[in-house]
C-alpha cells in the first residue's frame, strides 16, 4: 500500500482512555516518538501530557494492525491495556513541564507474542526544528494538529482527527520566557497531548518571500497541553486543556487559542528510557 504523507501521520496518534479508582474516565492524545540511539537501534515511545495520565490508575488504548505484506487493516485493532498506568509512566524531570511518556517496545513485544503485527508510524529526531529551520520561519505559518477533540474519533477504523491552525505566537521566539508558542486553532477536551506540525505537502513559501514548489515540508514542533479561556463573567484562565468535563458553576469557553510546548522538551525524556 502506497501511503502519502498525510495518511501515515494518521497511524502516528494513539487515543488514550484513563481511568481513576473512583471510576472517572478520561481521555487524551498520545503519538509515537523514537530516540536514535546508534544506526540500528532506536527507542519507541509513547509521548503525552502529564496531566492526562496524572491519578489515573488504569490506561488503554488501540493500535492497528497489520497484514502479512506490512499494510494496515484499518478496520482490525489490538487493545493495548495498561491496569498499572502509573508503573509505565515516565514523567518530565521539571515539574512545570507538562510532558511524560512510556515506552512503545514492551508493547510490540506482548503484541508479538499473541501472533499479532502492529502498524503504526513514528515521528522521528530529525523532525523537530533545528535553530537554523526555526530562524527560517515566519511568525505566520499553517500548522497542522492531530489528536482527539472531545473524544471524537474515527472509531471503525482507528482514525483520529486532522485540524488546521496557524501559529499565533512567533515559533523560533520563548512566548512568556518559556519554551512554547501559541497556536490559533480549536483546542478541546481530548486534545491534549496532541503533536502539532508544519506540514506542506507540496510547498511553501520562504521568510525571504521565496516561494519552494514540489518539496514537501513537515516539522514537528511541540506538544499541545493548555490553553486561555474566559468564563461567563469574562474572568481570563489559562488553564490545561482538560481531559474530561464535568459540571462546575460556570462556563468556560475556549478562545480558539492553544499553547504549545516546543518540540525540543521531547529530547528530555531521552535519559529517562535509556
Amino acid at each position: 500500500m502506497n501511503l502519502s504523507i498525510s495518511e501515515q501521520l494518521c497511524y502516528c496518534t494513539v487515543r488514550i482512555e484513563c481511568k481513576n479508582d473512583v471510576g472517572q474516565t478520561s481521555t487524551g492524545t498520545g503519538f509515537f516518538f523514537s530516540f536514535k540511539i546508534s544506526d540500528n537501534e532506536t527507542i519507541p515511545i509513547v509521548v503525552t501530557n502529564k496531566h492526562v495520565v496524572n491519578g489515573m490508575t488504569v490506561g488503554q488504548f488501540l493500535m492497528t494492525t497489520s497484514d502479512q505484506n506490512g499494510d494496515p487493516v484499518n478496520t482490525n485493532h489490538f487493545t493495548v491495556t495498561l491496569p498499572n498506568l502509573q508503573t509505565f509512566i515516565r514523567q518530565h524531570p521539571d515539574k512545570d513541564v507538562d510532558l511524560c511518556a512510556l515506552p512503545l517496545a514492551p508493547i510490540l513485544r506482548f503484541a508479538e507474542s499473541k501472533g499479532t503485527r502492529l502498524f503504526y508510524r513514528t515521528f522521528e529526531q530529525n523532525l523537530i526544528p533545528s535553530k537554523q529551520q526555526l530562524d527560517e520561519l515566519n511568525a505566520l505559518e499553517d500548522i497542522l494538529m492531530i489528536g482527539y477533540p472531545n473524544g471524537i474519533w474515527d472509531k471503525v477504523n482507528n482514525m483520529p482527527i486532522l485540524r488546521r491552525g496557524s501559529t499565533a505566537t512567533h515559533p523560533c521566539l520563548d512566548y512568556e520566557g518559556k519554551k512554547e508558542f501559541m497556536i490559533d486553532a480549536a483546542c478541546f477536551p481530548g486534545s491534549s497531548g496532541s503533536p502539532v506540525l508544519i506540514f506542506n505537502s507540496s510547498g511553501y513559501t520562504t521568510k525571504n518571500g521565496s516561494v519552494i514548489m514540489g518539496s514537501p515540508r513537515i516539522l514537528l514542533m511541540g506538544v499541545l497541553y493548555a490553553g486561555p479561556q474566559h468564563t461567563a463573567t469574562g474572568e481570563i484562565k489559562v488553564v490545561n486543556v482538560p481531559t474530561f468535563q464535568q459540571p462546575v458553576a460556570f462556563s468556560r469557553i475556549p478562545n480558539n487559542l492553544g499553547v504549545v510546548i516546543k518540540a525540543e522538551r521531547i529530547l528530555e525524556l531521552e535519559q529517562l528510557f535509556k
